[in-house]
């Protein structure tokens, strides 16, 4: 099943400078096939249920092995049957709504 999801992790005892735990998940997420999109609060990601839940899984456990004793995360996941969507396409869809709007 393809799915677009969104995570937030958020090293705990690891300080109060997280990015470079938050960076050391990119490269499982790229090396997924997932195409990240990282943001201010978190990323968005897209592929399979297995492929996704898989990486998210990877993240929490290169973070402990840097050493932090707990990982809380975040995750919001949204799946359709009715035709294929991604990230992008969700965006493009908001900005052409909102240009409608103005016009």
């Amino acid at each position: 099943m393809k799915v677009t999801a969104e995570i937030c992790v958020i090293p705990m005892g690891a300080g109060v400078s997280v990015s470079a735990y938050v960076a050391a998940c990119q490269p499982i997420l790229e090396g997924a096939g997932l195409k990240p999109q990282m943001h201010a609060y978190g990323t968005n990601v897209e592929g399979e249920w297995d492929d996704v839940f898989a990486a998210f899984k990877r993240c929490h456990e290169i973070i402990h092995d840097q050493g932090v004793p707990r990982v809380f995360t975040t995750i919001k996941v949204g799946s359709r049957t009715d035709r294929q969507q991604g990230n992008e396409d969700k965006i493009a869809s908001a900005r052409r709504a909102g240009e409608q709007r103005q016009h």
